[in-house]
């Protein structure tokens, strides 16, 4: 598939997804499904918090490019990841458990990351276990 077809396809699907019954929209183009809703107190993360969270990392067709299931939860600064990461944690509370679609803009644009084409949205299942 031509890149421009496939950037094109990618769009046409998280706009697809975002009719989808219980998919919330966040700023820039973000989208979210709640799988499990969490402490629900009001306390999100900031950008310059460290987040320990499971995820799993997919494309529009299922192909998984990162995940830290099988191991412990990991720790991440916030503001260190994808703006579309940053965008989406800092609405969550511990406890929640979110499929984010997170549109390329958000995530590695058009630059091609080992498993991931240029122009592609990503799909992250994200469960976040604390906020330091």
């Amino acid at each position: 598939m031509a890149k421009r077809d496939y950037i094109q396809t990618n769009k046409d699907w998280l706009k697809g997804k975002a009719q989808d019954e219980g998919v919330l929209s966040l700023d820039k183009g973000i989208y979210y499904k709640i799988i499990k809703e969490g402490k629900n107190d009001g306390v999100h993360p900031t950008p310059n918090s460290i987040v320990t969270v499971h995820y799993t990392g997919t494309t529009i067709n299922g192909k998984k490019f990162d995940s830290s299931l099988g191991g412990a939860p990991v720790a991440f600064r916030l503001k260190t990841l994808i703006p579309g990461w940053v965008e989406a944690i800092q609405h969550m509370c511990i406890g929640d458990k979110w499929e984010v679609y997170i549109p390329a803009e958000m995530g590695y644009g058009r630059q091609n990351i080992p498993g991931i084409p240029g122009g592609s949205t990503l799909i992250f299942i994200i469960e976040l276990f604390g906020i330091a």
